[in-house]
């Protein structure tokens, strides 16, 4: 935990400085540079928070952590950009769904499957995963287009309210039946243990608890300074807007993938697709609260609904979760499918 904690340290201190000192180019580098590693610190923070309280909790540390990071981001650079980020949280939300549902579940069953040639996972609890999932998917980024209170792609106030309670509420519903009515679910099927190492003790329990507070709160003030210099590269870039959403989210996501992959390395696939699930879950249940909060109190622009193409990828990603999730066990060609479908979620983000 040391290079964690020491990153965790120096973010903090770079906030300090930038807060007080005139902005620089070098200063902007090593805030940039500190912004990525306050994230991976912050995740691996996280990740020892969640190995002392166990499976499933200790994947919904790791969710929350993640969504807090994305929602800061989201916000942050909403508040900067003005009418002109009133599609950000959409394209962040949707770029993180199709980022988990076809990236990251993907990258895990493909890299299982090369070493441990087929993994098993209880389709029990990624089912009901998938399938809320889904449901909170076409309410928030769909639904939008259809609706006639409001001009496509946005919702009305009261419609805004409505999808926030929903999303909130079956998030809820999830977590009770992941960790207290079904959390049989979503422990490793056959197993005593998922095969982790010796879970910290308590003082590493808290210490990585309170770092994970001093890297969350790095990450949000460096990104509030940063946030007009990355929009001024994606333009000089001259990539499209939605790039900037999914860059939040491959920046986000980077450190859970890597945990989720790690996982199915160990044959611990039980934990990839509950890492996986649960973050995806989590961005839309609980981002998607604090967005449409903020926008109604600070009168935000926000713009929900996905273009044709994106409503396109994204039923296409749930059709193949479905077959994928189906069975419980998985293989490399499902991992392929995954793969190759995000692979064109990139390319048409780019070249629309």
């Amino acid at each position: 935990m040391r290079w964690a904690a020491i990153v965790s340290l120096v973010s903090i201190a770079l906030l300090g400085t930038v807060l007080l000192v005139t902005p620089s180019a070098p200063l902007t580098i090593a805030s940039a540079a500190a912004l990525i590693g306050g994230v991976l610190a912050a995740v691996h923070h996280a990740e020892v928070v969640a190995h002392r309280v166990g499976e499933p909790l200790g994947t919904l540390v790791l969710a929350l952590a993640v969504t807090i990071i994305e929602a800061a981001l989201i916000l942050t650079m909403m508040i900067v950009g003005g009418e002109t980020a009133a599609g950000l949280a959409r394209d962040a939300i949707y770029a993180a769904v199709m980022i988990i549902c076809t990236g990251v579940i993907g990258l895990c069953v493909l890299v299982g499957a090369l070493r441990h040639r087929e993994q098993a996972f209880r389709p029990e609890g990624a089912g009901p995963a998938l399938a809320a999932l889904a449901t909170l998917s076409v309410i928030v980024l769909v639904l939008p287009d259809f609706t006639t209170s409001a001009p496509a792609p946005l919702y009305s106030p009261s419609q805004l309210l409505f999808t926030a309670v929903v999303s909130l509420a079956l998030w809820t519903v999830f977590i009770f039946f992941q960790t207290v009515r079904h959390r049989d679910y979503f422990l490793p099927a056959g197993r005593s243990d998922d095969g982790q190492a010796t879970p910290p003790t308590v003082g590493e329990g808290w210490t990585a608890f309170l770092l994970l507070i001093v890297s969350l709160v790095a990450v949000v003030g460096l990104a509030k300074m940063l946030s007009p210099r990355i929009e001024d590269a994606i333009a000089v870039m001259r990539a499209p807007p939605a790039a900037l959403g999914v860059a939040i989210a491959l920046l986000v996501m980077l450190p859970e993938t890597v945990a989720a992959t790690r996982a199915a390395l160990a044959n611990r696939l039980q934990t990839s697709m509950n890492l996986a699930l649960g973050s995806a879950l989590a961005c839309i249940g609980l981002t998607v609260p604090v967005v449409v909060a903020a926008s109604l109190v600070l009168r935000l622009p926000l713009a929900l609904g996905l273009d044709p193409k994106g409503i396109v990828l994204l039923s296409l990603a749930f059709l193949v979760g479905t077959i994928t999730l189906a069975t419980g066990r998985t293989n490399l060609m499902q991992g392929a499918v995954h793969l190759v479908l995000f692979a064109a979620f990139l390319f048409l983000t780019i070249v629309p």
